[in-house]
């Protein structure tokens, strides 16, 4: 009984995914925070600090995911290989 089609392989390029990472992360540093509040008598002090950074952090982590698959597109759109991920674009170090 086919159904469904098979999926073989999770795509993790799709919004859905994103989505689904930055809420878990938010909530998992919102825990920590209170969690550490409730310990040190705190109350909204890490709460606050551990949410901000869990969100500075989600952003610099999908900025740099953006700017990879950007410059890998753009690579293969214009024929050339990617340059290694230690190196910046167009350097000569």
């Amino acid at each position: 009984m086919k159904l469904l089609p098979k999926q073989t392989r999770v795509d993790t390029q799709d919004s859905m995914g994103h989505g689904m990472d930055a809420a878990i992360m938010l909530v998992l540093f919102l825990g920590a925070g209170y969690g550490l509040d409730r310990w040190l008598g705190t109350m909204p002090l890490f709460m606050v600090v551990m949410t901000v950074l869990g969100a500075v952090g989600l952003f610099l982590k999908f900025k740099y995911r953006y700017d990879e698959r950007m410059s890998e597109l753009e690579s293969e759109r214009s024929g050339r290989t990617p340059p290694p991920a230690d190196r910046p674009a167009g350097g000569t170090a």
